[in-house]
């Protein structure tokens, strides 16, 4: 999925926080997008996932517009933002909503604790776990709906090295698999250096030079 920002504005109180006059995030590729705190990057993947619908201009997904894709579409939280119910429970809830078939969905769910080694969570409560736990379960629940547009918000900030380890390597590996287009913000440049095939710089809202960065 080719996602195309055109004449994008978004302000706060009359405070431009987010001016893009043309970007693309090429199809099946992993953006990476870097910037300082307060650059426009969070708000940026609001817009995209379609979170936050209140900005001027246009965000095109294949040539499409949001209500054709948005079951396509999900978004990974810095905090996880999962429900007050077992992780089991958690990664299965978007297919309950879709009214996925009951043996497809423990099928799907056991996989994928097991890919992200989170098996032994599986009855555990969400708001007893670790940050690391937390982060890898939400990534299970974005990934049960297999999107064609993975956006993730910082995924591996203020976690253990190897949590990161085995959440970067699910993300590479499932846009080798479904060639899904992944938009990651992260503020670790050894990080997108590993992960990302383009990059692109927020600063105050708007694009800057990446050129070199790799």
């Amino acid at each position: 999925m080719q996602i195309t920002v055109s004449n994008l504005k978004k302000s706060y109180g009359g405070s431009t926080v987010l001016d893009v006059e043309s970007l693309t995030f090429e199809s099946g590729k992993i953006t990476g997008i870097i910037g300082p705190n307060g650059a426009g990057k969070t708000t940026l993947l609001n817009i995209i996932s379609g979170i936050d619908m209140d900005f001027e201009g246009d965000v095109e997904y294949s040539g499409s517009d949001y209500s054709e894709v948005k079951r396509d579409i999900t978004m990974v939280f810095q905090k996880g933002g999962l429900l007050k119910r077992s992780v089991f429970e958690n990664i299965a809830y978007p297919l309950k909503l879709r009214g996925t078939d009951k043996n497809e969905i423990q099928q799907t769910v056991v996989e994928l604790m097991r890919h992200l080694g989170i098996e032994e969570l599986s009855s555990k409560k969400a708001h007893k776990l670790s940050g690391g736990e937390t982060q890898r379960v939400a990534l299970a629940r974005a990934l049960a709906i297999k999107p064609r547009a993975l956006l993730l918000d910082e995924p591996t900030a203020s976690i253990d090295p190897e949590y990161m380890e085995t959440i970067e390597k699910c993300i590479v590996d499932y846009n080798r698999k479904s060639k899904a287009t992944i938009l990651i913000i992260t503020h670790s440049m050894d990080q997108a250096r590993r992960l990302c095939d383009n990059i692109v710089f927020l600063e105050s809202g708007r694009v800057g030079e990446a050129d070199g960065f790799f």
